[in-house]
């Protein structure tokens, strides 16, 4: 029998053929699943095939990123196959005649980093079978057995010209001694969390498929989060609603009261003291409590 490339066996590599059968099917949203065995970045990846004028339903999961960043430009890194990280094209200013999909405004594309949260934490829930939760506005929180919440997966939306470049990395069999430091919640993994199985396949499968779905809603309700039913999914989903927070804004500024909601636009409102609510469109959030 021939030996395994691979020294750790507990992380086989994705099967890129199969993985295209099962998401390439006729009338999917999903045009082209390119799977790398390492690259710089997924993000820089897909958004220059956005440049080159690639089409909308291009994914690029990489099973090693070396230079992967997250937001305000941290490194996000994981050891090969220990995890799911992927960037997929989207186009949400193109009308699509094909699917009755009218041109999306700009100022609602916001919804798209939480859309992909509400998408990451259903699968998650469903295929790991870990206590999944929503950090606003981009970080997936699970909760071990021992009722410990640490950061398993973050996401990094950016914008290249009509297209945007959606990034999800998550922690799925990572140890201890593999997750970086952090100055907030720790990192973890779905394996530390509990989760009985560290099989990526089913994990990106369903991922893609929930956030097709979510997607094809929005789109066909023209970005009303309200209407197609995210907004409401995402408040269900979410951790931060009704806790006691600071949120360290971009300006340098920071915001201390109670997150009292999430609105319409997908912007955090935040209850200061003095009773006076504000709408955080940008910024880190820490739970206080």
């Amino acid at each position: 029998m021939a030996s395994s490339p691979y020294t750790d066996l507990d992380r086989p590599p994705l099967a890129a053929r199969s993985l295209q059968r099962a998401l390439i099917v006729p009338g999917a949203m999903w045009r082209q699943v390119d799977v790398v065995a390492e690259t710089g970045s997924t993000n820089a990846d897909v958004a220059r095939a956005a440049r080159e004028g690639a089409g909308e339903g291009l994914v690029v999961v990489a099973e090693r990123q070396v230079a992967g960043r997250g937001r305000r430009s941290r490194e996000w890194v994981s050891p090969p196959r220990a995890g799911l990280t992927l960037s997929v094209l989207l186009r949400p200013g193109v009308a699509d005649a094909e699917r009755g999909w009218q041109v999306v405004p700009q100022r609602l594309w916001g919804w798209l980093p939480l859309l992909a949260g509400v998408a990451l934490a259903e699968a998650v829930q469903r295929v790991a079978e870990v206590d999944a939760s929503l950090k606003w506005p981009n970080d997936l929180l699970v909760t071990a057995p021992e009722g410990e919440v640490g950061k398993a997966a973050g996401i990094l939306a950016e914008v290249a010209g009509d297209a945007v470049v959606l990034g999800v990395g998550l922690n799925v069999s990572t140890r201890v001694d593999e997750l970086p430091p952090t100055t907030g919640l720790p990192a973890t993994s779905l394996r530390l969390a509990g989760s009985g199985s560290a099989d990526r396949d089913p994990l990106l499968r369903a991922l893609l498929r929930g956030f097709a779905q979510w997607y094809g809603g929005w789109r066909e309700a023209g970005g009303d989060a309200e209407l197609c039913g995210l907004l409401g999914a995402y408040r269900r989903e979410c951790a931060t609603i009704g806790r006691d927070v600071r949120v360290l804004l971009p300006d340098g500024g920071a915001l201390v009261g109670v997150a009292a909601t999430v609105d319409g636009d997908g912007q955090l409102v935040i209850r200061t003291a003095d009773g006076v609510e504000h709408r955080v469109s940008a910024g880190d959030v820490l739970h206080v409590r």
